[in-house]
């Protein structure tokens, strides 16, 4: 590990330095957009009836009636010193809200994930392992399967089956894990799986296709013909040399989930970032919206510092 550690360090400085950059990108498109949509919070805040002397008000205490630069700045600013403002509707701080609600979201994506690899890596290796076998065709089967049918439908059909039904699980909500760790886990495994089953798919034929172009290769076949057992040739020299794409696809499955799982999470009733940003959109909450965008990126940049890190740990040659 000491000889990986320059290697190891080159990518993760390339990814920091384009961080800050990156996300003052993101936040001025996010401001920009949001800025030109149609709506006015001051009227979803005082509704319809509320008078003028009221709005304009309302609006001074709320810094809208500044041009858009200078609302921006004022933003900009307040997020350096690590206040990312408060909330239009509530006036509660966005960064209270963010900590609340982020962790819900990451323990979503990551179980979902983590279904996805368990059911994606044994069904790709065993598919290519025997290209022409049965367990391939049906592996084949089931992926398209899972990319066809949406994931939306599926937690519905799993709500039906296992809540309504059965009985055995509950139908929506949210215990913490540090409240209850049973309870966690009864309300999260529906949405876990249902999300993870369509990503499986997916992730199930990039390990196939990326496995069974490194068995191609010849020092494969040298392999085997030493006399080494399958297993042993495809766990032992060619699953290595197969992850590289695996583990790009794994990124932006990973960076997908943590900024796209609005629809489960508003299936079974989970409070997670992807709500709170969808329903601060609703209720024109900008700096609400404007906050869990900047944590979206954030996050999708640190997953992109992994998948880099985990690339030169795969192969050390990818750094030179």
């Amino acid at each position: 590990m000491p000889a990986l550690f320059p290697s190891f360090l080159a990518p993760l400085l390339k990814r920091l330095l384009l961080v800050i950059p990156t996300l003052l990108l993101v936040s001025m498109v996010i401001f920009s957009l949001l800025a030109i949509l149609p709506g006015d919070p001051v009227s979803a805040i005082l509704g319809q009836e509320a008078t003028p002397e009221a709005a304009l008000a309302l609006r001074a205490q709320l810094g809208l009636d500044d041009p858009i630069y200078v609302q921006y700045g004022h933003w900009l600013m307040g997020v350096l010193h690590g206040d990312l403002g408060r909330s239009f509707i509530d006036r509660t701080p966005v960064l209270d809200s963010l900590m609340q609600r982020l962790p819900v979201t990451i323990e979503l994506a990551l179980g979902s994930f983590v279904v996805a690899i368990l059911i994606a890596v044994p069904a790709g290796i065993m598919a290519a392992a025997r290209p022409r076998g049965a367990v391939s065709y049906f592996s084949t089967l089931v992926a398209l399967f899972g990319m066809s049918v949406p994931h939306f439908w599926l937690g519905m059909m799993f709500i039906v089956l296992f809540a309504v039904k059965l009985g055995w699980l509950p139908a929506s909500g949210y215990v913490p894990f540090t409240e209850d760790w049973h309870g966690n886990l009864l309300a999260m495994i529906m949405p876990m799986v249902a999300t993870g089953l369509r990503e499986s798919a997916i992730l199930m034929r990039m390990v196939r296709s990326s496995l069974l172009e490194v068995l191609n290769e010849d020092y494969i076949r040298t392999a085997f013909s030493k006399g080494l057992k399958d297993w042993q040739v495809v766990l032992g020299h060619a699953l290595r040399n197969a992850l590289i794409p695996v583990v790009t696809a794994s990124g932006l499955m990973v960076s997908g989930l943590l900024g796209g799982l609005v629809i489960t999470e508003s299936i079974f009733g989970i409070p997670g970032m992807g709500k709170m940003i969808v329903d601060a959109i609703f209720q024109r909450d900008y700096v609400m919206v404007q906050g869990g965008v900047l944590a979206a990126a954030l996050m999708v940049v640190l997953v992109n510092l992994v998948v880099d890190v985990l690339y030169v740990i795969i192969d050390p040659r990818i750094a030179k």
